[in-house]
């Protein structure tokens, strides 16, 4: 099927209009029609109704939804995969969750850089939904992450196992209590072991993403639950210091893969993440 043809669907769909469909893809509004005309004829379905308001999908319509930006998606990651650098074998796609984009990932690069020269390397950072379904796509070859969804088609490897540690910039803090607790959302796990450990405790300020948090507390004051790996540095420094006698939470990372990624590029690549991972390699 003519990629042009699914990516013209998709446009409509998120326009709402034929017209406007044309108007972002620069072409004639005919254009835009005759294309959907043909991709009717190859489906052997209408995919569209048109009204006044402009054209909602038919059931098919519905259920073609569901697959087009696969296609889409596929057709541009063949296109990067046949468009390898010269003096290169092969390109790599990795990514990571933001909260792990440093050290681990920037690490990870240096060191695929300097081991695999003959690998073109793309990078990517993004939420951990959408960064799941660019794996399963195929978008992404290798994604760093926690609480990885298992889906059908995918490898998850456990890397390493990371530890939520309570800290605080008050030195003679004791309790989590008698300093300015900043709760940070570490997803479902965390919230139910939080939840067990902290039956009373209702936050009065929140956050959803660790380095912003983590920012928060060392500007203003207060103490959190944090990565080990990202405030050892600060507590090294004496910035940050651990409240004794709290409970720790484990908080394990993930590589994750499709089960028919090139194993002849990404395996070589993940020896290089396990051994950084587990301290055992400089970056």
């Amino acid at each position: 099927m003519d990629i042009e043809l699914a990516r013209t669907f998709l446009e409509i769909v998120s326009t709402g209009s034929f017209i406007r469909a044309a108007e972002r893809l620069n072409v004639a509004q005919t254009t835009v029609s005759a294309r959907i005309r043909n991709l009717e004829q190859l489906l052997g379905r209408p995919l569209f109704v048109r009204n006044k308001g402009g054209a909602s999908l038919t059931p098919a319509g519905e259920q073609f939804l569901r697959h087009a930006p696969a296609f889409v998606q596929l057709w541009q990651r063949t296109r990067q995969q046949v468009a390898v650098p010269a003096g290169r074998r092969a390109v790599l796609t990795i990514g990571s969750e933001v909260t792990l984009a440093q050290p681990l990932l920037l690490n990870w690069v240096r060191w695929i850089r300097h081991s695999l020269p003959d690998i073109a390397l793309r990078v990517h950072v993004d939420v951990p939904q959408d960064l799941i379904n660019q794996v399963a796509s195929g978008l992404v070859d290798v994604a760093i992450m926690y609480a990885p969804q298992h889906r059908p088609g995918l490898r998850i490897d456990l890397l390493m196992e990371e530890k939520l540690v309570l800290v605080t910039t008050d030195r003679g803090a004791e309790r989590r209590e008698a300093t300015n607790y900043v709760y940070m959302d570490w997803g479902p796990d965390f919230v139910l072991h939080h939840d067990m450990n902290f039956p009373d405790v209702t936050p009065d300020l929140s956050f959803d993403l660790g380095p912003l948090a983590l920012s928060y507390v060392l500007a203003s004051g207060g103490s959190g639950y944090f990565r080990m790996s990202a405030v050892e540095p600060y507590i090294a420094a004496g910035q940050l210091h651990l409240v004794p006698e709290m409970p720790q939470f484990s908080y394990p990372v993930y590589a994750v893969r499709s089960a028919n990624a090139d194993e002849s590029v990404v395996g070589p690549a993940l020896v290089g993440l396990r051994a950084i991972s587990e301290g055992n390699m400089e970056a």
